[in-house]
């Protein structure tokens, strides 16, 4: 473990992947602490239109500009993805607040928050993930997806140019591109993954080997929401635009020491009671989803067990009774289409003569078939 400036943290050698997404039970509510809403706040709604557009003009989202914020520039990224549907596309140019939050969730699955076992529909009914309402981030009635589609339409927000070829992999690759004049080099969603997945590495050479990009988005780092989201921006801007020079993001830290990251400062015990605080509207719509989400595993899981029990129920057929084997091997006789019945006696019996009741031994059998 290391200690910086009064930052109780763990070493970058013990922060396991394992421990990165949020872990709740099915129709258990992700609160704003759970999702870092401050931070996700303060990273789109930042107003520095800084970051170069890759297809201006392209779609309704990101207009023409040259230059765009990043909040229009990653979700320009989510509506140019090859997996993204036609009806989202929709929905995200009809209601521009749920492509704000169809962007704040996708973040979260971008860097591994939200794996994808989550789901974000109660109706939900495979039990390989779980249904998480998610109050802060789920105020337009449109459809948030689970994380398995948001997985998939991350990871074909692709550059026309990547579509044929493989996206570069690696911080240095992603470099290579940029000096090579391909600007920029690649997507912010691709980057993002990319910086997650070196995470490691990468804590040396912008961190001090104290903080990695990850903590970026953990909630028990005790970090200031603000320094994170500028310090987000700052690596975001130096891998796709300038690695040199001014950054618009850099702080008196980073201006004095060429490639590393702003200062991230530790929260007092006052702004960690003010930061990521749910609001008495969402702790109610979250109660009420999970709810909803309890009453339909419910009916679910007795429409199962309806379906056991007549499957389980043997077939009752009517209109049939025993024959014995002499009877199964007649042969079937000539009749019209329908049902039809006919006498089969059994062995020959003198008849009864006194009118009294038969001889229990005489016995007949009638068969009815189907033709």
């Amino acid at each position: 473990m290391i200690f910086v400036a009064n930052l109780f943290v763990e070493s970058v050698g013990y922060l396991s992947r394992k421990a990165l997404p949020i872990k709740r039970h099915d129709a258990e509510p992700l609160t704003r602490e759970d999702v870092q809403f401050d931070l996700l706040q303060y990273i789109f709604s930042d107003s520095n239109a800084v970051f170069t557009n890759p297809t201006p003009g392209a779609n309704p989202l990101s207009g023409p500009a040259e230059q765009v914020t990043f909040a229009d520039l990653y979700i320009s990224a989510l509506y140019n993805s090859s997996k993204c549907s036609k009806v989202l596309r929709e929905k995200m140019v009809e209601t521009p607040a749920f492509a704000m939050e169809l962007a704040k969730i996708s973040l979260l699955t971008n860097v591994g928050r939200i794996n994808t076992t989550m789901a974000f529909f109660p109706e939900m009914k495979t039990a390989l993930r779980t249904y998480h309402p998610v109050p802060s981030l789920q105020k337009t009635n449109g459809n948030a997806q689970d994380a398995p589609r948001i997985k998939n339409c991350l990871k074909a927000a692709l550059l026309p140019s990547e579509i044929k070829t493989v996206p570069p992999s690696s911080p240095d690759e992603i470099m290579d591109r940029r000096r090579a004049g391909i600007h920029p080099p690649t997507t912010i969603v691709n980057l993002v993954f990319v910086l997650a997945n070196h995470a490691a590495p990468l804590a040396s050479v912008h961190f001090d080997g104290v903080l990695n990009f990850l903590d970026l988005f953990l909630p028990n780092r005790g970090l200031m929401s603000t320094d994170r989201a500028r310090t987000f921006l700052w690596l975001a801007y130096f891998y796709l635009e300038s690695s040199e020079g001014s950054n618009p993001f850099d702080d008196d830290f980073s201006r004095k020491h060429p490639g590393k990251a702003p200062l991230l400062r530790q929260m007092t015990e006052q702004q960690r009671r003010m930061e990521n605080v749910d609001t008495n509207e969402e702790i109610n719509w979250g109660k009420k989803m999970s709810a909803q989400r309890n009453v339909f595993l419910q009916k679910l899981v007795n429409s199962l067990d309806d379906e056991k029990k007549i499957r389980a129920s043997p077939p009752t057929v009517r209109g049939f009774v025993s024959v014995n084997e002499s009877t199964l091997r007649r042969p079937k006789q000539p009749h019209d289409e329908g049902a039809f019945m006919y006498y089969v006696p059994q062995y020959d019996s003198p008849p009864d003569t006194d009118g009294a009741k038969k001889s229990e031994d005489h016995s007949t059998v009638w068969r009815t078939e189907i033709g």
